[in-house]
């Protein structure tokens, strides 16, 4: 396997929804939050028909590097219900090695009910459900050290469970000689958990890391050129997205600014995941690290030219047009 994937595994619920219909909801337009199951539920049940497909950031990742021709899987945890059959159905059906056993009791399967208003505007109402409930037992060892490179989600860097099972995983791949790749995933993740994030980094932990700069502005506070020079020194490769100024790669005494690859921006969201996937595609073939950084750039730039967050066409067909 190229890489496996570890994250939040949530379904994503797209519906088209007027300002009106938003606001009779009670939702504030362009808002973001976390609900319990109840408003959840109230909410899906009011939603007009909608797109459901297996989501969460890590997934988005996996499914990017089976698009690019790689082999991926995944390993996050669902619930014995409705949604986490779609979830597992959706994301096989991609080509992403998805195992994990749902869970038979516990929190139904997180869900990101996603209302799109006609001016192309996301608004989000989260229930993280039973993506929190994996635990280091449920980490497939096998699959662990049979991957390349095993991508850890910062989301999920909050239960006390996963992050056993984060530790889990990453022992089980530097003991069978492979890499451990992380992302920050977000700014208040970072807030939250940068403490133990950095000390993962000073600790070996993370070969490779994923931010974009404001996440690693709040990693190590101070300005770019510090902490470009922090990061360098605590892992082996560090890729720090820019959004249209592209990318700075630092491996050791290696700097590199890759441009962004053209695009016409439509929806940002996955554009980091996607970016990892082409980046991390790449590193598992061998490739030079401005080489990694274009086919994470052209990742990025096809998922944020359109509404979704997985890519729309052939990530292979991409790049092999693209030369």
């Amino acid at each position: 396997m190229d890489v496996l994937a570890i994250g939040n595994a949530l379904v994503d619920v797209l519906a088209m929804v007027s300002d009106e219909e938003l606001a009779a909801l009670g939702i504030v337009k362009d808002s973001y939050e976390l609900v319990d199951a109840q408003t959840a539920d109230r909410l899906y049940q009011a939603m007009p028909p909608a797109v459901e497909i297996s989501g969460g950031a890590a997934a988005n990742t996996a499914v990017g590097v089976a698009s690019l021709g790689g082999a991926a899987g995944y390993l996050g945890m669902v619930r014995d219900d409705q949604l986490g059959a779609v979830f597992t159905h959706d994301l096989r059906a991609t080509g992403v090695r998805f195992e994990t056993a749902a869970a038979t009791s516990g929190p139904p399967t997180g869900r990101a009910l996603t209302f799109i208003t006609p001016d192309g505007h996301r608004t989000f109402r989260t229930f993280l459900g039973a993506a929190t409930r994996l635990g280091p037992d449920d980490v497939d060892e096998e699959a662990v050290a049979a991957a390349d490179v095993t991508y850890l989600e910062g989301y999920l860097w909050d239960p006390p469970s996963a992050k056993e099972a984060f530790r889990k995983a990453m022992a089980v791949a530097h003991g069978a000689g492979r890499r451990v790749a992380l992302t920050l995933s977000d700014p208040v993740c970072v807030t939250n958990w940068g403490g133990e994030f950095a000390e993962l980094l000073e600790q070996g932990k993370v070969d490779i890391l994923f931010a974009n700069e404001l996440e690693l502005l709040t990693l190590f506070p101070g300005t770019l050129h510090d902490a470009i020079e922090h990061v360098r020194g605590v892992c082996q490769v560090a890729a720090v997205t820019r959004s249209e100024q592209g990318s700075i790669i630092v491996a050791g005494a290696e700097t590199h600014e890759v441009p962004a690859a053209p695009a016409e921006v439509v929806d940002t969201t996955g554009a980091g995941d996607l970016y990892a996937a082409g980046f991390l595609y790449s590193l598992t073939r061998g490739d030079d690290l401005v080489r990694c950084g274009e086919l994470g750039s052209l990742c990025a730039a096809e998922v944020i030219s359109h509404v979704g967050a997985r890519p729309q066409r052939s990530l292979a067909e991409l790049v092999s047009a693209a030369g």
